[in-house]
């Protein structure tokens, strides 16, 4: 039991002792600063059982505690809550059982049902943009949370790798490429097929003035310019299965997959199952045949399949069109259930989707439920909101986008130069110095997203994320690297056990803040949230850095105390490294 949990029982005990009442639950915050105490309770809730005067029931509640619970040192009663100062032995008991776990935080897989996280899911004419960052990274990180807080997880994405968009820049290499290609022009696959879908919407433009200028409305001229036909033409091709057309998706999506696992790779990132809509866009349907049996779905007059979702506050939605094809919600209802056919396991699902598709994950999971699926209450939307950067908006047709490869390396740049503004690694050799302007540029961009709830809009500033002050990640690692600056100097072994000692009041904020972290990544797992472990973490280094200015660790007094103090650095440091691999980021040595 935790903290909060061993009191919780001794405070209900408390209260049935001394008033024969029973309370179902004890509310606690945590102490003003302004008072003394470790933990309080509020003793305001009680008095629905307890009659009395708040003040006079917790005075008598502390004295109880003081006398018959040896974690409970000393009390103070204002007003209404009660602040329960704790012992020090209990806090050395917590540092004595964990200072030597190097995986504090983390619970072994314990489920026999794993979660499939689905995150990036790219469509194959454009290179990864930021974006697809905000996506890639909140998926991944929420994979290795789940990880650490107990699941079992299977990474996945579906690649969007059919259609007309994807038609778009086959034809306009064919018409424009000469037959480049990535090793011919020594650009990444998806960088080349991302050109060739910026001069498709160049051409489809010029050919719309075109048109009308020759008498036709721009709604005539939209659907009638000669590039967009030839493009509908070819994607009917494909479907057709003609041979040339296929041969060419092929070519050039494979351009594009080869591209992606490069920047995956530079991002660092990875999955362990891929889906292509290639694969998928056809199943469904044989579930929506079934559901019509069963009364889930019904048949409109002109041949369209929907399903009612009146009755639960929501709309009708067709799922198949009259002419029999499928629609995106037949595709992923195939999906969902292809994967568990695929990863019999596999109990739940999250989605990592944006904000904007909201109604569709409502309708979907709606759907799955009603047609039996136990698993389908087990499905979660990782809805998250648009990344702005102070420059406006991206449009990928028009080739406005930032591309994340050219991100990476202007994070690193940007780390670079405010490094060497700082002075930081005048010892460093030029291969320290670029690995370490990556590490520090990748955090950087990783925690200025990830601490931001992922429903919130963000702004992204990449100057302003990489600050060595206040909430950002290269503070956060700055202060990792001091630690082991203080641990290489101490040449003091970490033998876990220490003995009694009398705690600054610093050492007790530390310690109070490391026992937060393993409820953090429960929490952060049950709300598919990377943001309460970022916030944590800056927390906790904030703590650490108090402690470090206010009390002499190398120069303690005692050997005791420098061998505490050290140790107790040691395990904050354990914890920040363990915080920030969930997050994907990567924590220096030096810096």
């Amino acid at each position: 039991m935790n903290l909060q949990e061993t009191l919780e029982f001794h405070v209900k005990e408390a209260v049935n002792t001394l008033y024969e009442a029973n309370i179902e639950t004890v509310e606690f915050q945590a102490t003003r600063k302004e008072f003394a105490g470790d933990i309080t309770v509020v003793v305001f809730p009680m008095l629905r059982v307890v009659k009395g005067n708040p003040v006079v029931i917790g005075e008598q509640i502390g004295a109880y505690l003081q006398d018959n619970v040896d974690l409970v040192e000393r009390f103070n009663v204002v007003k209404g809550f009660l602040n329960l100062e704790i012992a020090d032995s209990y806090y050395l008991n917590f540092f004595n059982e964990v200072s030597q776990n190097t995986s504090f935080g983390f619970v072994n897989t314990k489920d026999d049902k794993a979660v499939m996280v689905e995150y990036s899911s790219p469509n194959t004419n454009k290179p990864l943009h930021l974006g697809h960052v905000r996506n890639v990274l909140l998926g991944y990180s929420v994979s290795e949370i789940l990880k650490a807080s107990g699941k079992k997880v299977y990474k996945t994405q579906i690649i969007n790798d059919r259609g007309i968009h994807i038609c778009k820049s086959m034809l306009a290499w064919k018409r424009y490429g000469k037959g480049e290609t990535p090793t011919s022009t020594g650009l990444k696959g998806d960088k080349l097929v991302g050109n060739y879908y910026v001069e498709f919407d160049k051409a489809y433009k010029a050919e719309i003035q075109e048109l009308i200028t020759q008498g036709q409305s721009e709604e005539e001229a939209k659907k009638n310019a000669p590039i967009l036909l030839e493009a509908q033409e070819m994607l009917r091709k494909w479907e057709s299965g003609d041979e040339d057309v296929v041969s060419l998706w092929q070519m050039m999506n494979q351009w594009v997959y080869d591209g992606f696992e490069e920047t995956y790779k530079a991002i660092g990132v990875d999955f362990d199952a891929y889906y292509y809509e290639s694969d998928t866009y056809l199943l469904g349907k044989e579930f929506i045949a079934e559901g019509l049996k069963t009364g889930v779905f019904f048949k409109k007059e002109d041949g369209s399949v929907w399903c009612d979702l009146t009755e639960d506050g929501l709309d009708e939605k067709i799922v198949l069109r009259s002419d029999g094809t499928a629609v995106y919600m037949t595709q992923d209802i195939g999906t969902a259930i292809q994967r568990i056919k695929d990863y019999p396991d596999v109990g739940g699902m999250v989605y990592t989707v944006g904000n904007e598709q909201d109604y569709h994950f409502k309708v979907l999971f709606l759907i799955l439920k009603k047609l039996g699926f136990d698993w389908a209450k087990n499905l979660f939307h990782l809805s998250y909101g648009m990344v702005d950067l102070p420059s406006g908006k991206m449009k990928s047709r028009e080739g406005t986008v930032v591309d994340a490869d050219d991100l990476i390396v202007e994070m690193a740049s940007t780390a670079e130069e405010i490094s060497k503004e700082l002075g930081k690694l005048d010892d460093y050799n030029e291969q320290e110095k670029k690995d370490l302007y990556k590490i520090i540029g990748l955090g950087a961009l990783k925690y200025y997203i990830l601490k931001v709830d992922p429903k919130k809009r963000i702004l992204f500033d990449p100057k302003e994320s990489i600050d060595f002050q206040g909430n950002t990640g290269p503070f956060i690692q700055y202060t990792y690297a001091r630690i082991q600056s203080i641990l290489r100097k101490s040449e003091v072994q970490n033998t876990g056990e220490i003995g009694t000692i009398k705690l600054h009041e610093k050492e007790r904020q530390l310690l109070k803040q490391l026992q937060l972290f393993p409820e953090i990544i429960q929490n952060a797992a049950s709300q598919h949230s990377p943001a309460l472990i970022a916030n944590y973490t800056y927390d906790l280094v904030k703590d650490f850095n108090s402690f470090y200015q206010n009390v002499s660790i190398l120069g303690a007094s005692s050997a005791d105390e420098r061998s505490f103090r050290v140790s107790l650095s040691a395990m904050v440091g354990q914890t920040v490294k363990n915080a920030f691999s969930v997050l994907g980021i990567e924590v220096p040595e030096r810096m």
